[in-house]
């Protein structure tokens, strides 16, 4: 009687389990049982703590990135300019820094004024003109792109020394490394980009959660025309998502800038089409409504891991990559499927 009893909580406790916090288990156990198979049938690099934050590493500007598109996709909306922004301020801020001897410190305020530039235009066209947001984001991705090509032309490295300085820096993360083949312990490290990243995950997952900015964002994104008839000014809450949105996109383009240390027209390329897979395969629904910034870190994780997994099997060509991306996408859109109709079955 007593089995059965604790066999009956545990199906009501999945049962009443949020929407959110349930894709949010579902894409932390697909993670971590994806990264126990790498090491478990590949082993090798996958085994050393220091390819974990290499992807972290390689990850942090898609991370900051896909933070931003899971807030608007949470208020029921799409920014699919991240990625054009991102290679905006990369090269922006290399002009700066390298053509007109700029110092650091100012390159960072270009970075924010950019993001934050795209997020008030894009959010003002969304929010009070009612303009369809992938329109306006498609705009603002041709826009952006453009603007890289007109600032420079031609890729080229970065070599303010302030710049290569922070760029170079590497945080040690204690008690962690390995040994090396001449028998040298080496400690873990991360990029400064990841310390921005994981602060800024942080910083988030508390505002969604504890803030009533962050309750808003569910509202709206559950159901504009109830959030209106609770008094939640549903105008305002989209153009503060799109604002956010823009200006993760212009921070994340300046930790981008600091992984690659180059300015480019080509930088950041697909960024918005893998924040947007991220978000999804974090938990983020594209209706609008669910997702869990913790899930969107992990999406990010995911994505990455599967792509690591990929090419440590041999298959460099880029068609498996995409081929496993989209197998990944579409597994996390029938358990998103399964899990509303689940929800509209019980009401």
């Amino acid at each position: 009687m007593a089995k059965m009893n604790k066999t009956a909580t545990g199906k009501n406790r999945l049962k009443n389990m949020s929407d959110t916090n349930l894709l949010l288990m579902i894409t932390v156990i697909v993670f971590f049982l994806m990264y126990i198979g790498a090491i478990v049938f590949q082993g090798g690099g996958f085994l050393k703590p220091q390819t974990f934050f290499n992807i972290l590493n390689a990850n942090a500007a898609l991370l900051i990135a896909s933070c931003g598109m899971s807030l608007v996709m949470i208020t029921g909306s799409i920014d699919i300019s991240v990625g054009g922004v991102a290679a905006l301020v990369s090269m922006c801020c290399a002009v700066y820094l390298d053509k007109m001897g700029g110092n650091v410190f100012v390159s960072l305020l270009i970075a924010v004024g950019i993001g934050l530039a795209f997020g008030l235009v894009q959010g003002y066209l969304v929010a009070y003109l009612d303009i369809q947001p992938f329109i306006v984001s498609l705009a603002g991705m041709f826009f952006a792109r453009g603007m890289t090509t007109i600032v420079h032309t031609n890729p080229f490295n970065v070599e303010n020394e302030a710049f290569v300085a922070l760029k170079d820096t590497r945080v040690i993360v204690p008690g962690i490394g390995t040994v090396n083949r001449v028998g040298k312990y080496v400690d873990a490290y991360v990029e400064i980009g990841v310390i921005v990243a994981v602060v800024l995950v942080i910083a988030l997952f508390f505002a969604l959660r504890y803030t009533k900015l962050g309750r808003s964002f569910y509202a709206v994104g559950g159901n504009g025309q109830s959030a209106l008839m609770l008094g939640i000014n549903v105008k305002k809450t989209r153009f503060i998502a799109h604002l956010l949105c823009g200006l993760l996109a212009g921070i994340g383009g300046y930790v981008y800038f600091l992984h690659v240390g180059s300015g480019a027209p080509s930088h950041a390329t697909g960024m918005e089409m893998n924040a947007i897979a991220s978000s999804i395969i974090g938990g983020t629904l594209l209706t609008g409504g669910v997702g869990n910034i913790i899930g969107t870190f992990f999406g990010v994780m995911s994505l990455s891991t599967i792509q690591n997994i990929v090419s440590s099997a041999g298959l460099d060509q880029a068609w498996w990559t995409g081929i496993t991306v989209a197998a990944m996408l579409c597994l996390f859109l029938v358990i998103q499927s399964v899990i509303m109709a689940r929800k509209s079955k019980s009401n």
